[in-house]
């Protein structure tokens, strides 16, 4: 697969909650997507950290990206939805970015599994989702 990083960015740009979040597709290759965000006030709680939606939308584009990489890159295969999540929220972050990762951990015809780590910049574990994912048919 060839992978075209303007090409998958430019596709992603459509997600507009995403974007608007200002999230960044910063790599991607079969194995691993990564993604990042600035921390910004607009992404805080009422106590001053960063919002648990906002680190969530993070972690979910960074899945998407990953599991829509064959389709996005010209495979004749369908759509990939996200079938169910669960976040675990590990800890507030001090940092001024995030940075989340996504790999898969089973790849089925129709069914996958990921595994999506948020970091701040200095290295600390903010989340962990486990991501399920469905493969629609091919339009």
């Amino acid at each position: 697969m060839k992978i075209d990083l303007e090409h998958i960015r430019s596709h992603f740009k459509n997600d507009r909650f995403a974007a608007g979040a200002g999230i960044v597709i910063d790599s991607v290759t079969e194995d691993q997507t990564v993604c990042s965000m600035e921390i910004k006030e607009e992404h805080k709680n009422s106590a001053g950290s960063v919002q648990g939606g906002a680190i969530f939308t993070l972690a979910d584009l960074t899945f998407a990206v990953q599991c829509n990489l064959a389709w996005v890159c010209g495979e004749d295969i369908g759509v990939t939805v996200g079938q169910s999540c669960s976040i675990s929220f590990l800890k507030s972050t001090k940092g001024a970015k995030l940075t989340a990762s996504s790999t898969c951990l089973s790849k089925g015809r129709s069914v996958s599994v990921y595994r999506i780590i948020v970091k701040d910049d200095l290295g600390v574990s903010i989340a962990e989702m486990l991501a399920n994912a469905f493969t629609t048919a091919k339009r």
